[in-house]
């Protein structure tokens, strides 16, 4: 199971996440609007999870159901 970034992120985009991760697996680009993790990279520490500010950052099991299709967009977001 891996971590997922959902909707809080989209425009706050706050880095704090990315410093916590041991794998450094939670990028973007400056133009994208929030960051993304990779699943193939997750190693499922759960660091990043406490350290969001807004509590966007969820197991993937523990996704909100309105927030679920973030799963999908943080996946395809490394298959481009």
């Amino acid at each position: 199971m891996t971590y997922v970034i959902t909707q809080p992120c989209v425009g706050v985009k706050d880095a704090s996440c990315v410093d916590v991760c041991p794998v450094d697996c939670i990028h973007a680009r400056e133009e994208d609007e929030q960051y993304y993790i990779d699943p193939d990279e997750c190693i499922d520490c759960g660091a990043c999870e406490p350290a969001c500010p807004v509590d966007a950052i969820f197991e993937e099991g523990g996704v909100p159901p309105e927030w679920r299709e973030y799963i999908q967009i943080n996946a395809d977001y490394f298959r481009r």
